[in-house]
């Protein structure tokens, strides 16, 4: 049974040093190079935040875990330990402009979607030549880069060929053909990992940084719920037959609701009921389950999230 009330709404810890606080992330940088994480339970919609969902931050760290400990063989990671279930200590890195989505599958609803394009008539787009007669949902000859702008003020992110990557100087030659072979490669080992447990990784995005040696390290997290479109192997044969959605893990109960309740970008939004907040809890543990083939077990020590959470990171402490 989900304890509704045990969720970690912020992460703000006063005797943390240098704090930035994210849509989802509380962010401390230590002086020695080195970033805490901390992942809360907030979910965000709308460039607002809906509610906290309980054990959301820890699945998402876990998530990430099991996919960092999986594909270090293809790229070093930023992570340096795990201090608490919700928390990364990683590497403080120069996080490279430019945001790396490998799609597999002509899907996507947003505007910069490439079924959105598609259906538009484009076939030239990201610089890649897609051929007529694809369906929604349906595989791509072979995946590809869809690279966008990292909009760092607020601002929406651009699409981008490899051609302007290198021209506006936003990544050099060197460095785009790193972060995009090493993207390729991890999105081949977790589309590979995922067809083993039934499921299809049908896009996903990555971030990388470079280190004060100026290495490319992945950073952020890889292949969670969040970050990625997952697609239940069972079932997507006869979806793409019948023109419907494959089926998933459907975290948008939330944003569904609200949507059909007021106007999220200029009304209030209204209490979202306990039920809909554990069936959220309850997609997001069941991807966990999914992805990784592992029970999840709830960390419930402490009185509460933040107070576990203190506790582990006392050794930080200015």
């Amino acid at each position: 049974m989900t304890d509704l009330n045990r969720t970690l709404d912020h992460a703000r810890i006063p005797e943390l040093p240098n704090p930035y606080f994210g849509k989802v992330r509380d962010c401390y940088d230590l002086p020695d190079d080195r970033r805490i994480l901390i992942s809360s339970d907030r979910i965000s919609a709308f460039d607002r935040i809906l509610a906290a969902i309980p054990y959301k931050g820890q699945v998402l760290t876990q998530t990430a875990r099991y996919w960092f400990d999986h594909t270090a063989d293809i790229c070093p990671n930023h992570v340096l330990e795990y201090p608490d279930p919700n928390v990364v200590i990683g590497k403080k890195l120069t996080i490279l402009p430019v945001e790396i989505v490998v799609r597999g599958y002509l899907a996507g609803s947003t505007g910069t979607s490439i079924l959105t394009l598609y259906k538009k008539g484009q076939r030239q787009m990201y610089g890649h030549s897609l051929p007529d007669g694809l369906r929604d949902n349906q595989a791509l000859p072979q995946p590809i880069i869809t690279p966008t702008s990292k909009a760092f003020d607020g601002g929406h992110d651009e699409p981008l060929t490899a051609a302007e990557i290198i021209s506006q100087g936003l990544l050099t030659q060197a460095q785009w053909d790193r972060v995009s072979s090493v993207a390729l490669s991890l999105f081949a080992r977790g589309q590979q990992m995922a067809a083993k447990r039934g499921l299809i990784l049908v896009d996903t995005k990555y971030e990388f940084g470079t280190d004060a040696e100026g290495t490319i390290l992945l950073a952020d997290e890889i292949h969670t719920p969040d970050s990625s479109r997952y697609w239940l192997a069972d079932g997507y044969a006869e979806a793409l037959e019948n023109g419907t959605r494959p089926p998933s893990f459907d975290k948008d109960v939330i944003r569904s609701w609200v949507v059909a309740r007021c106007d999220p970008y200029h009304d209030p939004i209204p209490e979202i009921p306990a039920e809909m907040i554990a069936a959220t809890a309850q997609v997001y543990i069941d991807a966990y389950e999914a992805i990784t083939g592992e029970t999840f077990v709830p960390d419930t020590s402490g009185a509460t999230v933040l107070d576990r959470v203190r506790g582990n990171l006392r050794r930080f402490f200015a």
